[in-house]
């Protein structure tokens, strides 16, 4: 008999889904345009088993993988859980039998020096499959087709890292995937490596650096031919580990740093940039190069934004302080100081989960999507996990500083979206945005399609599914010509 604990993480906004299926042809509300041929690809935290204890963490969940086929203007959607090693054991066992999230003292003894990861961070189409990754573990591979569980990579011998980052970015120009992987010599560690995989499995880039201090390296981004990486305030200590708290905690006493690097090179160039103002940053919209000087674009607060990884000094979260707005971060690789030239800001929404038409990676772009906070409407649901209820989807033009925004209405949220251009060659910005909306009074999400450049009319289409999936971290869209089989 199974028995969640009695908290919020698993309540509510949080409830579990659980559930594996199918749906061959989704209800319609609207038209869906005829060109979306493709697929849409995301990923929750869907635990399998109650935790080995109370007070687990949101992103130590199992990866449910959920997949949304479009054609001639249908939508069939295909569910299944990321079988990882721990899934596959727990499966076995029939309980949970790792522990903590990040913590392996905390495991059952059955399963001490297995793999840890539960890929419910990100999932992309590279080359012949579906990946699925989480930052604290290698790289799961999943038919795209099927969602059937391949297992963890190496790509044959040439990557043999312990852990992958979950936030890897496509070169527009080479198809290569670029990506970091953190923390993979051990726990707490300060290694990190930058490498890039062509379409064709082959690693072509294979750089070591080390960051100022242990901590969640989540996002970074390709800027022409540098790479750029922020570090916020997150980290830890022996003590976390020893004490089972959980794992990150944000110490305003460090500085933030934006790190710049050569992608080419072999990272002795690597230059880290100070701020020393305690900003916190967990994902980047883009980034690009203009001559010597560099941008990172990425939503900032003023303290830690994760309210479940608390405070070094035990200062109590404040939501205010801890709601992210989009800036832009500008250093000089010229410059004979190490520290940011300048922070201005880019948006007036505040917000999370940015996107760009993916085209536009590493390039000077104007187009940019979050999910934001519109406090002044009203809210009818249960209390979220968050500092409040992302209910509004913004477009942002970076170039103008224009805004525009839809609200999904007084009983629910949105979650990440994600661009799919008209075409290949269509101009930036030029196609749809895919986003779920979430109906937290009578648990059901539909998936919502918006005009990408005007989102202030709201959905052209929805899909309207029988169930209300769980919140998710992120995902990405494949063109019809991504999805042949291998």
């Amino acid at each position: 008999m199974v028995h969640f604990p009695q908290e919020g993480l698993y309540q509510d906004v949080l409830r579990l889904v659980r559930m594996e299926g199918d749906i061959a042809d989704i209800e319609i509300d609207g038209e869906i345009p005829a060109e979306m041929d493709g697929a849409f690809y995301r990923v929750h935290p869907d635990p399998q088993f109650a935790p080995r204890k109370p007070g687990d963490q949101f992103f130590n969940g199992d990866g449910m993988v959920t997949m949304f086929r479009f054609k001639d203007g249908r939508v069939s959607m295909k569910q299944r859980y990321a079988k990882t090693d721990k899934w596959k054991l727990e499966n076995e066992a029939g309980r949970a039998l790792f522990g903590s999230y990040r913590n392996p003292r905390t495991d059952d003894p059955s399963v001490i020096g297995q793999h840890r990861g539960t890929a419910n961070t990100n999932v992309l189409v590279f080359g012949d499959d579906l990946i699925a990754m989480k930052e604290d573990s290698p790289c799961l591979t999943m038919d795209k087709l099927t969602l059937e569980t391949d297992g963890y990579t190496d790509w044959s011998g040439q990557l043999t890292l312990r852990t992958f980052g979950a936030h890897p970015k496509i070169d527009p120009e080479t198809g290569n995937l670029c990506n970091i992987s953190y923390a993979a010599d051990g726990d707490l560690s300060r290694d990190a490596t930058y490498f890039e995989i062509t379409p064709d499995g082959e690693v072509v880039r294979f750089v070591r650096f080390e960051v100022p201090y242990y901590t969640m390296l989540h996002d970074f981004g390709i800027a022409g031919d540098y790479i750029v990486i922020p570090v916020s305030p997150y980290s830890s200590d022996p003590t976390v580990l020893e004490q089972d708290r959980p794992h990150f905690y944000y110490d305003r006493s460090l500085s933030a740093w934006m790190g710049v690097m050569r992608r080419d090179g072999d990272g002795s160039d690597m230059r880290w940039f100070e701020q020393r103002e305690a900003l916190c940053s967990c994902h980047v919209m883009n980034a690009y190069q203009e001559g010597t000087k560099v941008h990172l674009d990425t939503p900032m607060s003023k303290i830690g934004s994760l309210p479940f990884f608390p405070d070094k000094d035990g200062a109590p979260f404040d939501p205010e302080l801890a709601m992210t707005e989009l800036a832009r971060f500008t250093v000089d690789v010229t410059s004979n100081e190490d520290k940011v030239e300048s922070v201005t800001p880019l948006g007036k929404a505040p917000g999370e989960f940015p996107r760009i038409d993916d085209r536009m990676a590493g390039k000077p772009y104007r187009h940019g999507w979050m999910i934001t906070y519109d406090l002044a409407k009203p809210y009818n649901g249960p209390p979220g996990p968050f500092a409040g209820v992302i209910n509004t989807l913004t477009h942002f033009d970076v170039v103008s500083g224009e805004e525009q925004s839809w609200w999904c209405g007084p009983d629910g949220s949105i979650q990440e979206p994600c661009f799919i251009p008209r075409s290949k060659d269509a101009p930036e910005g030029d196609g749809w945005l895919v986003a779920l909306v979430d109906d937290h009074v009578r648990n059901y999400s539909d998936l919502c399609i918006f005009d990408a450049l005007d989102v202030a009319n709201g959905p052209i289409a929805r899909a309207k599914l029988p169930i209300r999936l769980r919140q998710g971290l992120h995902g990405n869209w494949a063109a019809a010509d991504l999805l042949e089989a291998a």
